[in-house]
């Protein structure tokens, strides 16, 4: 698989507008954009620190994997997303690997990137989400 570079940095968060000002008016990253991922349980906002992205992450319900997250843990960095050239690639070579995923297939994130998290038991602790980049459709209107 191609690894890209860091896409973002996923953030926990019991309340996304209590925190975001830090990001946006503290440390001056702009917001690039706000997101409801209902099948994931989340409402996100988005950073742009010019060299990947920092992903607030706040739980939609109690049973949100977030939700769970903030019940076991706190607030603190969910997990680091990497993005790969081609998500369906990526996945082969992590089952071929003996590698285990949450879940078997990429869903859609937010941004519309095809996504799927590596479980932690196989990465030393570390939640690790891959994704691919949607493609940009240049159509003319």
């Amino acid at each position: 698989m191609k690894i890209l570079g860091i896409e973002h940095i996923g953030v926990a968060v019991k309340n996304i507008s209590d925190n975001a000002p830090f990001w946006n008016h503290i440390l001056g990253l702009n917001k690039t954009g706000s997101e409801t991922v209902k099948d994931q349980g989340v409402k996100t906002d988005i950073f742009n620190t010019g060299k990947g992205k920092i992903e607030l992450l706040e739980a939609l319900d109690d049973t949100s994997p977030i939700a769970k997250y903030l019940d076991r843990r706190g607030p603190g960095i969910h997990h680091v997303c990497l993005q790969v050239e081609d998500i369906t690639t990526a996945i082969k070579e992590l089952k071929d690997n003996n590698i285990q995923t949450i879940g078997d297939h990429y869903t859609t994130g937010s941004e519309g990137y095809k996504i799927i998290f590596i479980h932690p038991k196989t990465t030393g602790g570390v939640l690790v989400e891959l994704a691919e980049k949607p493609e940009i459709n240049h159509e003319k209107e």
